[in-house]
């Protein structure tokens, strides 16, 4: 998240910024979308938001929390339980959600996607069933340090300044902040909708760089 980014922000009321999201969704097709963002900036939550706009329309849309597909602790706490490193690179599980979720929704994918792997907090097994996905349906994987790492029709980041970021980070996990703001730092990934979010009332556009 670096400070140098000297674009001007376009105010959008939410509710808009989740339809034009929507409307950039492709129809008749499995489809991934990505809310990415720093815990801090609540991107589930969003991605719910987005949930319930696709399904009043009838289609079938479900939100994989990243948080569901971490490592277990042995491997995310191997060094220490604050490990930038770890938390960079080795604290999710991106080749399971590739292949549990990406792969499966993907033309000549299976259609049945596993909604869970881990249960982060018991640090075991989720024991979730594979699902069966309709033949339209949008899946929204959403958590931090997604950019880049999944192919994604629509992918969306909810920045956050450095202010903010720490205004908002629980004490515990205030670790994290560092990795984060390097990852967002040396990403050259772009998603299609960068929104300023740290007044997730009044959120703004960001025009992309490419």
């Amino acid at each position: 998240m670096p400070n140098q980014d000297r674009r001007v922000p376009v105010p959008i009321f939410p509710d808009v910024l989740v339809e034009r999201i929507c409307e950039r969704i492709p129809f008749g097709t499995r489809t991934i979308g990505v809310v990415d963002g720093a815990d801090a900036a609540d991107p589930v939550a969003f991605a719910h938001r987005i949930r319930e706009r696709i399904r009043s329309t009838g289609r079938a849309c479900d939100v994989i929390d990243l948080h569901d597909f971490v490592r277990p602790a042995s491997l995310r706490f191997e060094y220490s339980r604050t490990d930038d490193i770890t938390y960079r690179t080795a604290w999710f599980d991106f080749d399971a959600l590739q292949r549990e979720v990406i792969a499966p929704m993907a033309p000549g994918g299976r259609g049945r996607y596993l909604p869970r792997l881990w249960n982060e907090a018991a640090d075991r097994s989720a024991r979730e069933s594979l699902k069966d996905s309709a033949d339209d349906h949008v899946l929204v994987v959403a958590g931090p340090t997604i950019l880049g790492r999944v192919d994604a029709a629509v992918t969306v980041h909810l920045k956050l300044s450095a202010g903010a970021l720490r205004r908002r980070t629980a004490e515990h996990e205030q670790w994290t902040i560092e990795p984060l703001t390097q990852f967002y730092a040396e990403t050259d990934a772009e998603p299609e909708f960068t929104v300023r979010w740290d007044h997730p009332d009044k959120p703004a556009l960001l025009p992309r760089l490419k």
